[in-house]
């Protein structure tokens, strides 16, 4: 057996340089920036298209914050379940009424565990495994995000929201799952075009289960 560098494998300069950005992107992506002021900042981590992750725009993670806070009431608690944009912009301190509410976000993603105990880990695929400490219709309002557009998801996902809601659900997916999302949760099509930092090629909406200005706005 020869002990000839010339057996070695190499790789084309091209090829280093593609996967040194991939490294780059990856440790990017694995935690917030340190600064306290940018914890909560809506995109304080990158999305991850892996985890089909799609960070609200500020205008709507706003409207949604707003809604949220309206509906669960004065000491209400808010869930957000895979929908980290809005869990963001309730933190911030910026939209009335915010100081008033408590919120936590369920989500996939560990590198939301930098939020301590507001942070439940959350896997769609196993719906009601959720820590002793989250009890059955435990919040006033759900918000929900399923990651996926497949009935798999929104069906496993529903379970999860009446489990932990005491009512009052806010979902937010695709308009292809509105006959579903109905069957499932018995909500209707919002008016109010929720957006995304990053245009969607498929057409997002909101669905409610109770009287909201969302409806007609």
């Amino acid at each position: 057996m020869s002990d000839s560098d010339d057996d070695v494998p190499t790789l084309s300069a091209a090829t280093l340089a593609a996967l040194q950005e991939f490294y780059d992107e990856t440790r990017d992506n694995t935690a917030f920036d340190t600064t306290p002021s940018d914890k909560f900042v809506v995109g304080a981590l990158t999305e991850d298209w892996r985890m089909s992750q799609f960070w609200y725009s500020d205008d709507t993670a706003t409207r949604l914050a707003e809604e949220v806070i309206r509906e669960a009431g004065e000491g209400g608690r808010i869930a957000c379940l895979s929908a980290p944009s809005v869990y963001q912009k309730l933190k911030q301190g910026v939209v009335e009424g915010s100081g008033s509410v408590s919120a936590v976000v369920l989500e996939y993603d560990r590198r939301f565990a930098t939020y301590g105990q507001e942070f439940v880990f959350y896997d769609f695929k196993d719906p009601l495994s959720l820590p002793d400490g989250v009890a059955p219709q435990s919040f006033d309002i759900v918000l929900a995000d399923p990651p996926y557009l497949s009935e798999e998801c929104l069906s496993k996902v529903a379970k999860t929201v009446k489990f932990l809601s005491k009512g009052k659900v806010l979902l937010c997916t695709g308009a292809v799952m509105a006959e579903l999302a109905k069957q499932l949760l018995d909500v209707k099509m919002c008016s109010f075009l929720p957006k995304h930092n990053k245009n969607l090629s498929n057409e997002f909406r909101c669905f409610v289960n109770y009287p909201s200005c969302l409806l007609s706005c």
